[in-house]
């Protein structure tokens, strides 16, 4: 375990030795503000009360489509084209603890955006400018989302870029399954497939997952089903670098 936690403060020590970190949360946050106040029909000043709903609908997105990508996609990939992955494993450390502490190193930075995304409701309805009563049910619930939503996101994205040795092929991959696995079976139709495909379409989109966090409610077999993605990815990433005995 203390080699898994070396790595992860390794690699989340290396997002913010660069300007990667800082970037990405500046950028993400102003992003966030704008499909929060902006973006669709769902806009915090065209719905006219306390609802949050297009924050986490919009937070999700973002995440998936442009932070975890980018994030991950150097994990491993850049390791392996330079050649200090071998170096890296030469260490008295196991393959699954490489892979568990560069998945934690990178979600601990997802969380870091996430914790930081918590200044919206806080300044809109606790200080300074207080717009109105807030139902906080939903807003937890909604953060317990976005956490067990990027659990899963990371972990996919960690197991691509332990596939590939290039980190463009990685990311075009990452934010085209993501995008995938986010509309499918909602905002993009599956009407031309059978009805049981749709149905199964409808249950593995992350959109629909997500829906019952932003109305306050916690299903237990949406908890798990983002777990299970994460843990079922984390164990390809460990075969995948172990595939390198193999070869």
């Amino acid at each position: 375990m203390r080699s898994t936690l070396t790595i992860a403060k390794r690699e989340f020590r290396s997002y913010f030795d660069a300007p990667l970190a800082y970037i990405v949360i500046c950028l993400s946050l102003v992003m966030l503000g704008f499909a929060v106040f902006l973006v669709g029909d769902l806009t915090f000043f065209k719905v006219n009360r306390a609802d949050l709903t297009n924050m986490f609908k919009w937070t999700a997105r973002g995440l998936a489509w442009l932070i975890v990508p980018v994030i991950t996609m150097r994990l491993v990939a850049e390791e392996k084209r330079s050649g200090t992955l071998e170096m890296l494993i030469t260490l008295p450390v196991r393959d699954r603890e490489v892979i568990l502490g560069k998945f934690l190193g990178a979600w601990s930075l997802v969380l870091v955006l996430i914790a930081a995304s918590a200044l919206y409701p806080i300044m809109m309805f606790v200080f300074p400018w207080k717009l109105g009563a807030l139902d906080w049910r939903p807003v937890l619930s909604g953060y317990l989302g976005l956490v067990v939503h990027s659990t899963a996101a990371v972990a996919l994205g960690l197991l691509i870029s332990s596939i590939t040795e290039s980190q463009m092929i990685a990311l075009l991959v990452t934010v085209s399954l993501l995008f995938l696995l986010h509309l499918f079976g909602g905002d993009l139709s599956v009407d031309w497939l059978p009805e049981g495909a749709q149905r199964a379409a409808s249950l593995i989109s992350f959109d629909g997952r997500l829906e019952s966090f932003r109305k306050g409610m916690i299903n237990t077999h949406d908890v798990v089903y983002f777990l299970s993605i994460g843990g079922g990815c984390l164990i390809g990433a460990f075969f995948a670098l172990e595939r390198r005995k193999w070869a």
